[in-house]
């Protein structure tokens, strides 16, 4: 991937982070109920949830792969100290697909550990992401009962 696309990637993560940040506050001023229980749960922890797609690199072995985490310190690394791990998944295929719960100042961190740590080993991807199970349920039993 050339150093401009790498760029882009980038900002794109930047822009979907800030939307996810700062968009709720700005919805804070909305007098709505739905509004209110996502703003004040995002003021309340200052946390975003982030899943990173940490996908083989098929050119190697699976001990190569963990020879390579283990000579980058991966696993003392990763993630790092206070950090909540909220699932870690292998999904065959593909790699391994970790959502985190970060503090929103702490974002470079954890991008940091996988810079420094997984590269090599693995391609990486990071997705912004929220909880939509209750929400999905709550419409799933409403069509149910329709």
């Amino acid at each position: 991937m050339g150093r401009a696309a790498v760029t882009k990637r980038w900002l794109s993560i930047a822009l979907c982070l800030g939307i996810g940040i700062y968009a709720p506050a700005a919805r804070a001023a909305d007098p709505s109920p739905a509004a209110a229980p996502a703003a004040t749960k995002l003021a309340a922890d200052d946390t975003i949830l982030l899943t990173i797609f940490l996908k083989h690199d098929e050119a190697k072995t699976l001990d190569q792969i963990n020879q390579q985490l283990r000579e980058q310190n991966f696993f003392k690394a990763f993630p790092p100290p206070g950090i909540e791990v909220v699932s870690w998944y292998v999904m065959m295929g593909i790699g391994q697909v970790v959502t985190l719960r970060v503090p929103a100042a702490r974002l470079r961190e954890v991008n940091r550990a996988i810079e420094l740590t997984a590269w090599g080993a693995f391609r990486t991807e990071f997705y912004p992401t929220y909880d939509y199970k209750a929400e999905a349920l709550k419409l799933h039993n409403a069509a149910q009962s329709k």
